[in-house]
This record gives structure tokens, C-alpha cells and sequence, in this order.
């Protein structure tokens, strides 16, 4: 039974991904009543921890931190006693759904109640213990499911709830790698294509992609999986200023070598590789992936000589020269930079965002003393009247270095 399928006469607890109590189909606790602090944590620390009970003394330190209080024993009654009250009025039953006994408060709600979080962590533990793959698989999916997002997102900065946000994050995991490994000896890649879009989505930034796009290459879907890597690495960069993990480019190469295509004549072969053509004048932006491809092709190249090349790394930084990584002005600084460094390079020189406010430029062709030109060129198109922010630059030469066993044109 999810969260979605609610019955009569339940209180649905939610914890996962953010926090909300619902009896029959009204709210009472959650959204726009989450400025009823002490109340909603009050329930928060009682419902989840209702099997062993929290101490009067851990109880007031959690609910008073370090207030003073004449008389943190009464304050604590009265947010118990209130409680009660406004569930109450919200419908629920009456009864004395919060106990004291041996000084440890429980919750004891004679009602059913269904916390997801409880559900989730039930899920993994039968997952664990069964031997039938097939039950193990169902058992590890539902549990998927039932993880909607990070414990108690609101009180990263409670220590308990941190732990356990940390606890379920890892046994989320768990569930994923499992359940993607047994879809994928059943060869299921439909469901496995449904499992690491769902885990994309509400656990952002851990590679989850990785799994639909396994599932797309071997459902035959290559040109899907190039999108969704290359829209990956698109959000990684331009909303995290992150590079994609060494996991997920190891993942998209292992793709690019799986990737066949229907026999064609080499006339629409070279047609589909041209594509529309780029009237921007400036430089080549392209995505870190391809980037690294045209470099290390550049390099085969310089084993033949004739040409200079130069690696150039432009940094936004601050009026005191440090490196820029926030800021209210920053995303703007990062468009205006890659505007102009676009603009001040050739149509035959590459350039990829590498960080936030960082990019790398491939000048092929060209001299140390023109790098110094082309920064100028950049200068002047960012810089804008007095602005204090600016661009520090570092260029290196690139050039071929013989592997071990390896030899150069030149020794024959």
C-alpha cells in the first residue's frame, strides 16, 4: 500500500523528501502548517521513533536546544497537551496517542498508521531475507518507490535526523544497484528504463542516469542515451558546476562502443556527421566529453609536428583575484564569459565549460603570443565599465609524449 493509495481512517506519515501527515484525504500537519515547529517536530521525533520511545530528558533537548526555562518539564506538557488538542480538531480519534511510562513518551496511536519511511526501511530488510530472486526483485522495487527523497529534508542541521537521512540515502542505494542487477540478468530493460529515470529524479547528482542509459542501449535506443548523457552533462555543469563522474563518462564510452548503425551510403554517412551548419563565427562550444576527444585527438596529430598548440584556462575571479564559485552575479559572469571567449576565438579552436566560471579553450595553430592576443580579445568583451570581476588566465603547450613502448614518426 503507497502513500498515493490512502485509506479510511489511516494516518499516513510522510518523512521522505519532506514531511506531511494526512487522515482521510486532509492535511494536518505539513505544508502550510509547518510554522507550527514545535508541534510538527514534536510528532516528527514521537511517529518515528514510536517502537522504543524517546526519553523526557533527550525529548527536551531536542524540542528546547539550549533555552532556558524555568521549568523545561511543564513547557514540555503543555506542547504535548496542545498536541493532542490540534489533533483533535484535525478529526483524528480521541485517545491518548501520546504516553509517558518509566519516564519514556511513546507514540500510541490506536489508529492504523503508515510512515513511508518505516514501509521503506521494512521493504529492504524482507529484500535482504528472501531467497526467492523473483520476491527479492519485487521486494527491492517497491522499495524504490517508497523512498520519495532525503529523511526530513527541513532538519539537515539536527543531528539524529542527519544520520538518518544518511541511513536511508545508503540503503537506497542498496535497493538500486540490486534491483538494476536483477532486472538485468531478467533482461528487463523496459522496467530498468522506468527504475533509473524515477532514481534520477528524486536522488539528483548520483549518476542514476547511468542506469537508463543502459537500459536505452540495450533496448537498440542509442540516439536516446547520447541525449540523455549529453543533457546530463549539460545540467551537471550549468546547474551544479560539476563534471560528469568518472562513472558516467566510463558508462558513455562503454555505449559509444556498443553504438551500430544501419549500412549507408558514405554520401549520408558524411551528411549525418556534417549536420546543419554553425554560422556563429567564434570558436567551437561543445560539451567536456567531446572536448577531451578533440584534444586527445589533437595530440595524435602533433606526432607528426608542424604545429603549435595551446591549452588556455580562463577563471571568473573577484576584485581581489580569487576565484569566483557563487554568488547573486556569478551565472550572469559565466554567460558573458562564454559570449566572449566564443567570440575572441577562431571557428577552428574548440572550448567547453569546465567548472562554474571556468572554461577550457584548445587554440590549434597558433603562438604563445597570440594567446596573449586572444586574452585581450576576451578582456575586452567581458569587462563592462568598472566592474570589479575579471578573468585570470593559465595556458600550457600541448604536445605528444611517447607512452612506454611507444615510438615517434621520427625513430622510424
Amino acid at each position: 500500500m503507497r502513500m498515493t493509495e490512502s485509506k479510511p481512517d489511516v494516518l499516513y506519515v510522510r518523512m521522505l523528501g519532506g514531511f506531511s501527515m494526512r487522515w482521510n484525504e486532509t492535511l494536518i500537519a505539513g505544508g502550510s502548517k509547518s510554522s507550527e515547529s514545535q508541534f510538527i517536530y514534536l510528532l516528527q521525533i514521537l511517529i518515528h521513533n514510536r517502537e522504543s520511545g524517546v526519553s523526557r530528558d533527550r525529548l527536551e533537548e531536542l524540542l528546547f536546544e539550549d533555552r532556558e526555562l524555568n521549568n523545561p518539564h511543564h513547557a514540555l506538557q503543555s506542547i504535548i497537551y496542545n498536541t493532542k488538542k490540534k489533533l483533535e480538531r484535525a478529526g483524528l480519534p480521541a485517545s491518548d496517542c501520546i504516553e509517558q511510562r518509566k519516564g519514556i513518551f511513546y507514540w500510541t496511536g490506536e489508529f492504523p498508521l503508515v510512515e513511508d519511511a518505516a514501509e521503506f526501511d521494512r521493504l529492504y530488510r524482507q529484500a535482504q531475507e528472501t531467497q526467492d530472486p523473483d520476491e527479492r526483485l519485487a521486494l527491492y522495487l517497491e522499495a524504490c518507490h517508497w523512498y520519495s527523497g532525503e529523511f526530513l529534508p527541513m532538519q539537515t542541521g539536527v543531528i539524529w535526523a542527519a544520520r538518518e537521512a544518511r541511513r536511508y540515502k545508503e540503503m537506497f542505494c542498496v535497493c538500486m544497484e540490486r534491483a538494476t542487477e536483477l532486472l538485468r540478468l531478467n533482461q528487463d530493460y523496459f522496467q530498468m528504463e522506468e527504475l533509473g529515470t524515477y532514481a534520477a529524479k528524486i536522488d539528483p547528482l548520483a549518476d542514476w542516469e547511468t542506469v537508463t542509459m543502459e537500459a536505452l542501449a540495450s533496448l537498440g535506443r542509442y540516439e536516446e542515451a547520447r541525449k540523455l548523457y549529453e543533457s546530463t552533462v549539460e545540467y551537471y555543469f550549468n546547474e551544479q558546476g560539476l563534471r560528469p563522474s568518472g562513472m558516467l563518462m566510463e558508462k558513455f564510452r562503454r555505449l559509444s562502443d556498443e553504438m551500430q548503425h544501419r549500412h549507408a551510403a558514405l554520401d549520408q554517412i558524411q551528411a549525418d556527421l556534417t549536420g546543419a551548419r554553425d554560422e556563429f563565427p567564434g570558436g567551437y562550444l561543445c560539451s567536456y566529453p567531446v572536448f577531451q576527444g578533440i584534444y586527445r585527438m589533437v595530440e595524435r596529430m602533433l606526432e607528426r609536428g608542424g604545429q603549435s598548440v595551446y591549452l588556455m584556462l580562463c577563471t571568473v575571479v573577484d576584485g581581489k583575484g580569487n576565484p569566483m564559485k557563487d554568488g547573486p552575479m556569478l551565472e550572469e559572469l559565466i554567460k558573458r564569459l562564454a559570449d566572449a571567449v566564443r567570440r575572441s576565438i577562431r571557428r577552428g579552436d574548440a572550448m567547453c565549460q569546465y567548472g562554474r566560471g571556468q572554461y577550457l579553450v584548445l587554440l590549434v595553430n597558433t603562438t604563445r603570443e597570440n594567446c596573449g592576443v586572444i586574452q585581450k580579445r576576451i578582456n575586452y568583451r567581458f569587462i563592462v565599465g568598472r566592474q570589479r570581476s575579471g578573468v585570470q588566465y593559465y595556458v600550457n603547450s600541448v604536445f605528444w609524449v611517447p607512452q612506454p613502448g611507444e615510438k615517434g614518426l621520427s625513430d622510424g
